[in-house]
């Protein structure tokens, strides 16, 4: 019966995506006039005992910076977030219906929905939705069954689960770095100055990203949020 709903719904946001996102081959990222872009690095590990997500807060209009701190850490259940980048309307629309969807899910079940079940919805939408959004996005979080985990939905709607996920126009600054720090089995604190400095890093380099740095650690004992002033990022060697 759930999927069915969601089928439907898909229907219906096609015509929807359809109406937002005319066709516009001088526009390579397919947003309409005026509308914002949150060009991006983020960014989520997983660690022992739990996850750790990071992003930088900057959205632009082309070279305008439209906001200097917003949030790209979106809340789906009480357990489990969403690091957007993309187009900043398509990726509000889908955590917005995402997080309906499992709140629906867990109503019906009976159970704490996991970050399972909320990559593959996110991964249904985005996929069927393919040629009218931009939309990339990284589900992760902490659940009974499987502990901390991620997923990597980038452009396209493809769902990999990954050790170490990076995203945003930022992120290619970082693949030599990320490789080079990534280690299995980090804790923590060590796994938060990870995501903390790769962040920074691509700050550093990307003009569309910049402002400060988000995080958020998801364990069994609940949720901790932090931010980085754009005075301290820990940037260097």
């Amino acid at each position: 019966f759930f999927f069915e709903i969601v089928s439907s719904f898909t229907d219906r946001f096609d015509t929807m995506a359809s109406l937002l996102h005319p066709s516009q081959t001088s526009n390579p990222y397919n947003l309409k006039p005026g509308e914002v872009s949150s060009g991006t690095t983020i960014m989520a590990v997983p660690f022992k005992g739990g996850v750790v997500l990071g992003a930088d807060s900057r959205v632009s209009t082309g070279t305008y910076v439209a906001n200097r701190a917003s949030d790209k850490i979106a809340q789906l259940t009480e357990n489990i977030f969403c690091c957007r980048s993309g187009s900043a309307a398509d990726t509000q629309a889908l955590t917005d219906y995402v997080k309906f969807y499992l709140q629906q899910w867990e109503v019906e079940s009976g159970r704490p929905a996991t970050v399972k079940v909320a990559a593959h919805l996110m991964r249904k939408i985005c996929y069927q939705n393919k040629d009218n959004l931009s939309a990339g996005v990284i589900v992760a979080g902490w659940d009974p069954v499987s502990k901390g985990q991620v997923y990597n939905i980038p452009l396209g709607g493809t769902c990999i689960e990954m050790k170490c996920a990076i995203g945003g126009s930022g992120s290619t600054y970082i693949y030599g770095l990320t490789d080079a720090l990534y280690k299995e089995n980090m804790g923590k604190q060590e796994t938060l100055d990870f995501v903390k400095k790769s962040i920074s890093h691509a700050m550093a380099r990307d003009g569309s990203s910049g402002g400060i740095i988000r995080t958020c650690v998801v364990t069994e004992d609940g949720v901790e949020r932090e931010y980085i002033p754009g005075n301290k990022l820990p940037y260097g060697p």
